[in-house]
């Protein structure tokens, strides 16, 4: 058999490595080929998975990345640039959520790990309190991000999710009448992924002060692009550490601040909140391990690109960027709503949950755009269509809501491949990228 042998396979065939090496250029055209399968995200097609400001941020993106491809995160002893470049961007973020100067954070693989390390330090800190013979509880609305359960399920807690207020939001007089002696930790979001909508963060952080409860805000998906709508002038509910009460933020580099995947960030409002996220080991024969982060290989190129493309964008050019977002989701609203479709919540960011109440007609509709290219996401509770919009999407705007129109016109559509429910919805599948 030749090198290439494994573009044949049999189902239930492994795919082998070759005996001999593979030269580069036929490695490339078989990447190439098999990459032709995938969304064409770059012409707005996908909604999710990627976030986009233009060719030059990720062209410096990737240079930078690459300038540190090999080294690791973990060795800040050999690598000291890796330190000031994460400590700059650290600061960076703080500023960006009106931090006081006694806050700190570090960087992460992502927003899973972020909202792991924050479930972490609020569980010990839980724990340091009231010993361990309690199951501490994380109170959270409906539409918060599974990784909090995820994080529950790992390491001992209980996730008590709480029904939505009439405007999608986490409702504060419901999660007062859940706090009790166990609870360890209050969430918010910023924004809530599903709806796009921002949750009372103030509220829910006046509770947390009554009850000397850790209150975090997930802002993995508009921690680096609220504050920049907000510079902009749009009028939107407080959220990050200007909010009294709020001990921790997640905010993910990868999705609105543009770097290369993965690297989000998670700050506190103090290093003795900070200190319950550290682990130590010290009965080992190699000395004393420890960090602050759920893994400890981190690559180097996401630290370096998460630096460059918020220096080569700075403020100016995330206003830009956002702008650009913000107006695109606008006249998505505006053009849905007169086709007689319903936007779910008051969305002020980037995410635009859009539907009716007819669950097959979202079906159908969402049947048509995926047969002219669109990766569609559902949002079941209500149905609906979600969108994350980046810098693709104002030069598809038309093209989308021509297909919307399309598809309302149609007699009808065929049925979506794999696993549905009685309204045709897709189960079990989520575009949430934490």
């Amino acid at each position: 058999m030749n090198n290439r042998q494994n573009q044949s396979m049999e189902p239930g065939e492994r795919y082998q490595m070759p005996v001999s090496g593979t030269p580069w250029e036929v490695l490339e055209k078989e990447l190439n080929c098999l990459k032709s399968n995938d969304i064409d995200w770059k012409h707005g097609k996908a909604a999710v998975f990627v976030h986009y400001a233009g060719e030059q941020a990720l062209a410096i993106a990737k240079q930078a990345y690459t300038m540190y491809f090999s080294e690791n995160g973990l060795g800040k002893r050999a690598f000291p640039s890796l330190e000031k470049l994460e400590r700059d961007v650290i600061d960076m973020g703080l500023g960006l959520l009106n931090a006081p100067a006694s806050a700190t954070g570090f960087m992460t693989t992502g927003g899973t790990e972020s909202i792991f390390m924050a479930v972490k330090a609020a569980r010990d800190r839980f724990q340091t309190r009231h010993g361990q013979s309690r199951t501490p509880e994380i109170l959270l609305a409906r539409s918060a991000h599974p990784a909090f359960d995820k994080a529950a399920h790992f390491m001992g807690l209980k996730a008590i999710r709480t029904p939505l207020s009439s405007e999608f939001c986490a409702d504060p007089a419901v999660f007062e009448r859940y706090i009790n002696h166990n609870t360890a930790m209050i969430v918010g979001s910023a924004p809530a992924y599903p709806h796009g909508v921002i949750d009372p963060i103030d509220q829910l952080a006046t509770l947390s002060e009554q009850h000397n409860i850790w209150m975090h805000v997930d802002a993995c998906v508009g921690g680096y692009f609220a504050p920049f709508v907000r510079m902009l002038g749009v009028d939107l509910t407080p959220f990050d550490f200007s909010v009294s009460g709020v001990s921790s933020i997640s905010a993910d580099l990868h999705k609105y601040g543009y770097a290369a995947k993965g690297a989000s960030t998670l700050f506190f409002a103090d290093p003795t909140l900070a200190r319950h996220a550290d682990y130590f080991f010290d009965s080992w024969p190699r000395g004393t391990y420890h960090t602050q982060t759920l893994v400890g290989t981190r690559p180097g190129g996401a630290i370096a690109a998460a630096w460059a493309v918020m220096n080569f964008l700075g403020i100016d050019g995330y206003k830009k960027v956002a702008q650009q977002i913000t107006t695109c989701r606008q006249s998505l609203q505006d053009g849905l709503r007169d086709m007689g479709f319903n936007i779910w919540g008051d969305p002020k960011l980037s995410i635009l949950a859009w539907g009716n109440d007819d669950q097959s007609k979202v079906h159908s509709v969402g049947n048509s755009l995926a047969a002219n290219g669109w990766l569609v996401g559902y949002l079941t509770e209500p149905p609906g269509i979600h969108l994350m919009l980046n810098a693709t999407h104002p030069d598809s705007l038309h093209d989308y809501l021509r297909d919307v129109r399309t598809a309302l016109r149609s007699k009808g559509t065929s049925g979506p491949s794999g696993t549905t429910n009685e309204a045709g919805l897709s189960r079990g599948k989520t575009d949430a990228t934490y």
